[in-house]
């Protein structure tokens, strides 16, 4: 069976295995090494383990075979999803060139518009919804998407926007963090790089930290790997290994976690404390036409306001199944206010949930007492 027909549940179990050898690991272990033997001239895949380590390989062919099943696509993995996301950026870009990136999008992007000024790099922003960032797109060399975006959940027409920008000249990179492979896949929707931090939803259990782009131009590519060794923001060969192993349960996660999703915010909705609710499963969220015709899957992360900053800190302290973290697509459900980082455009009382892999029922359950218990 090809790659391109198999079911997803099947590739995420498989993907990036080697063939089968009698009385071998079906994925073999970490390799743990900083050099490898190398007698006479340089030659073959490994030798010193900044560049390559066989451990990465398994795991980058495996999440290439995820992004775009049965096609030829590079993928490398980072220390971080912002390690890989600086790699797109400050690989492709030089002084005077301009790049357009979210306003909305994941806080740590001010500071990376601030480095890219230091280094006299134009920086434009524009919001998600609306395909805004079109508005400021002619002469930049580069697009910068997040959709949905972190972490009010707007979403974009990505191949629109990626139509445009090619047809000024432009790259194209999309973070696909929320989203996940399994939700959407940002190459088939003519982004040049699809990138995203693995420590989310992807590898899902909240104990590695990890980021990858995965890009077809040879030469872009080229590039960002070049980066990766000039920065060495190289992942451990064993977080390399335990994201492998995670990606078997990807599909069975990612099902259960959108499912319940999309029942937590039917609820929520009916909640008359809860305004500004956002999830892009629910029929009537305005970004919900243009997810259903990009996205396979909409997501874990339910996003809503709470009346004021107290109402929502006693919300998250009466909370008993669901984890007061700043992280989100893990088994485990997590909440946070969002604001207590700075940063964000969003009110005091700005809740950031993401669904875990509890029962259903348990968890609607949790919420709905907490908000209960919270009006006290």
């Amino acid at each position: 069976m090809s790659e391109a027909v198999m079911g997803e549940g099947t590739r995420a179990v498989r993907a990036g295995l080697p063939e089968p050898v009698k009385n071998e690991p079906t994925l073999p272990g970490p390799v743990f090494a900083a050099h490898f033997h190398l007698p006479g001239e340089v030659s073959g895949p490994y030798a010193y383990g900044r560049d390559e380590n066989p451990t990465w390989t398994h795991l980058e062919r495996a999440i290439g075979e995820l992004e775009a099943p049965g096609e030829d696509v590079e993928t490398l993995v980072f220390a971080s999803g912002v390690a890989a996301i600086a790699a797109v950026l400050f690989s492709q870009l030089s002084a005077g060139d301009s790049v357009v990136l979210p306003s909305d999008g994941y806080q740590v992007l001010p500071l990376v518009r601030a480095q890219l000024e230091a280094y006299g790099i134009e920086v434009r922003t524009a919001p998600t919804a609306g395909d805004a960032q079109l508005d400021v797109l002619d002469g930049a060399k580069l697009l910068l998407i997040e959709s949905p975006c972190n972490p009010g959940l707007d979403v974009c027409d990505i191949r629109r926007l990626a139509g445009a920008a090619h047809a000024r000249g432009a790259l194209v990179a999309v973070d696909n963090t929320l989203a996940t492979p399994l939700g959407q896949r940002p190459l088939a929707l003519g982004a040049d790089f699809s990138m995203a931090s693995g420590t989310k939803q992807l590898t899902g259990h909240g104990d590695v930290l990890l980021g990858y782009v995965a890009g077809r131009d040879t030469a872009a590519m080229a590039a960002v790997r070049r980066w990766r060794k000039i920065i060495g923001a190289i992942s451990g060969p064993m977080e390399a290994w335990l994201a492998h192993r995670s990606l078997a349960t990807l599909q069975l996660r990612v099902d259960r976690q959108n499912a319940t999703a999309l029942l937590l915010a039917e609820a929520l909705r009916e909640r008359p404390e809860v305004t500004g609710l956002r999830y892009p499963g629910l029929s009537d969220d305005p970004a919900h036409k243009i997810a259903s015709q990009q996205m396979r899957r909409y997501g874990s992360v339910i996003s809503f306001t709470l009346p004021t900053r107290a109402r929502a800190e006693r919300f998250l302290r009466a909370l008993r199944l669901v984890d007061d973290a700043t992280s989100f697509g893990g088994v485990r459900s997590t909440a946070e206010r969002r604001l207590r980082w700075g940063g964000d455009d969003v009110p005091e009382g700005f809740i950031r949930l993401s669904v875990g892999a509890e029962d259903p029922d348990d968890l609607l359950t949790d919420v709905l007492r907490a908000l209960d218990e919270s009006d006290r």
